[in-house]
C-alpha cells in the first residue's frame, strides 16, 4: 500500500518514493555483481540506510541475489552480532517447506534453533539462542550455510563502526578471517563515524585493511531533489518554485532527512504556492517543537562547547576552526580551548566535521542556536 505522504521519513517502500541517488545504486551493484564487496560511509541521516534498502529492492526484483540487512547499532558484542545475522537469514526462509525445515535442523549444529509451529496457520517458524562460548562456531555456520546454498548473497551491516567499540577486541580479526573464504557473499560495511570506518578499512595495521571499496555518500543534488519534490508536490496541487526549494535546501545544506522533514510538513499543509516564507513558518514550527530538547543538549554541553557550538551555527560553515578571526570574532578564548571543544563535540556527534570543515550535526538544533543570544 502507498503512503499517504509521498516524503517518507523512515523505511523504504519502492523506487517510487526514493529520490535520485541513480549513480551511487549503479555503482554500488556493479561492485557487489563483480565480486567487491563496500564500505558506505556518509553523515546520519543522509539517505544510506534507504541507499542499501534500494540496492537490496532492486537486487531482489530482478532475483539476483539474496539480501540480508543487519543494523548494528547498540549491539556490544559479537554474540549479538551472530545473532542479529542468524535472524536474517533464517528468518528468509521459506518455513513452509518441510524439507528445509530438517535441512535447517542437522546444519546448524551450534546455533540450535528452535522451530515452533504457528497455531493458525500451522507453519513452522525459526529462532535461535546464540550461546558466547558458541559465538564464533555459530558464525562460521551461517556463512557455511550461505555458501552452499549456491546462490549470491548480499549482507548490509549497518553501522558496521560499532564493532570497534566491542568489548573483545579480536573481533575486527574474526570477521575478516571467516568473510575472507565465503566466495559467494559480498558485503556493505556502513556507518556513519567517518573516522572510526576509514580507520577501520584504510589503516594496514586493521585487518579489514583494502578489503573493500570505499564509498561516501553526500547530499543528493540540489536540481535532483527539486525535480523529486516538485513532480510529487505538483501531483498533489501544490506549486514549489524553484526559488523556494533552493532557499530550503540551503538552510538545511542539502541533509537528507531535513530536507525531507519539511517536504512533508508542506505536502501536509496542502498550500498551493510554496515560498520562502512557507518555508521559513514550517521550519520556525519543528524549532519550536523541540525548543525543551534543544535546551537540553546545550545544557549538556561544557560553557566552552556550548560558545563554540553557538559560533559555528552563526557562521553555517567553518573552515578556519582556529584561524584568529573566527575565534576573536566569536570571543572563543584560547585555541587550545576551542580545539578541545571541537574534538569533544565531533566525539559526541553534535558536530559533523569534513575536512576541514565543520557544521552543527543536526541542522534544526543548528537554526535554534542561531536564534539565541
Amino acid at each position: 500500500m502507498n503512503p499517504i505522504n509521498p516524503f517518507l521519513l523512515t523505511g523504504y517502500v519502492s523506487p517510487e518514493f526514493f529520490c535520485n541517488r541513480g549513480e551511487e545504486t549503479a555503482a554500488m551493484m556493479a561492485a557487489l555483481r563483480n565480486g567487491r564487496s563496500l564500505t558506505l560511509i556518509s553523515p546520519r541521516r543522509m539517505g544510506k540506510t534507504g541507499l542499501i534498502r534500494h540496492v537490496f529492492y532492486q537486487t531482489t526484483l530482478s532475483k539476483a541475489a539474496k539480501c540480508y540487512y543487519i543494523d548494528l547499532y547498540q549491539t556490544d558484542s559479537l554474540v549479538l552480532l551472530v545473532q542479529k545475522l542468524g535472524d536474517a537469514v533464517l528468518g528468509s526462509l521459506d518455513t513452509t517447506a518441510s524439507s528445509i525445515v530438517r535441512r535447517v535442523s542437522s546444519f546448524f549444529k551450534s546455533l540450535r534453533p528452535v522451530i515452533t509451529i504457528d497455531p493458525v496457520t500451522g507453519h513452522p517458524s525459526f529462532s535461535i539462542n546464540i550461546q558466547e562460548d558458541t559465538a564464533e562456531r555459530s558464525l562460521a555456520e551461517i556463512l557455511d550455510y550461505m555458501q552452499q546454498s549456491g546462490k549470491p548473497c548480499y549482507v548490509a551491516f549497518d553501522e558496521f563502526q560499532a564493532v570497534a567499540g566491542y568489548a573483545d577486541r579480536n573481533v575486527e580479526a574474526l570477521l575478516r578471517a571467516h568473510i575472507q573464504h565465503v566466495t559467494n557473499v559480498r558485503f556493505i560495511f556502513s556507518g556513519s563515524q567517518r573516522h572510526v570506518l576509514e580507520s577501520m578499512f584504510t589503516s594496514a595495521s586493521r585487518p579489514f585493511y583494502q578489503s573493500t571499496q570505499m564509498m561516501h555518500l553526500d547530499a543528493i543534488a540540489e536540481s535532483a531533489y527539486y525535480d523529486f519534490a516538485k513532480e510529487k508536490l505538483e501531483s498533489h496541487g501544490q506549486h514549489l518554485p524553484a526559488a523556494a526549494f533552493s532557499y530550503l535546501y540551503g538552510q538545511l545544506s542539502g541533509h537528507t532527512w531535513y530536507v525531507q522533514t519539511v517536504l512533508n510538513r508542506l505536502y501536509e499543509s496542502s498550500e498551493p504556492i510554496i515560498s520562502e516564507q512557507t518555508v521559513d513558518r514550517l521550519l520556525g514550527n519543528i524549532v519550536d517543537e523541540n525548543d525543551a530538547t534543544y535546551h537540553v543538549f546545550l545544557n549538556l554541553l561544557t560553557s566552552a562547547q556550548g560558545r563554540l557550538l553557538k559560533a559555528i551555527a552563526k557562521e553555517g560553515t567553518v573552515t578556519e576552526l582556529l584561524g584568529h578571526a573566527f575565534i576573536s570574532a566569536h570571543n572563543l578564548g584560547a585555541t587550545s580551548t576551542v580545539k578541545s571543544a571541537a574534538v569533544a563535540l565531533v566525539e559526541k556527534e553534535m558536530l559533523l566535521q569534513h575536512s576541514d570543515a565543520y557544521q552543527v550535526y543536526d541542522r534544526f538544533f543548528s537554526l535554534w542556536l542561531k536564534r539565541e543570544p
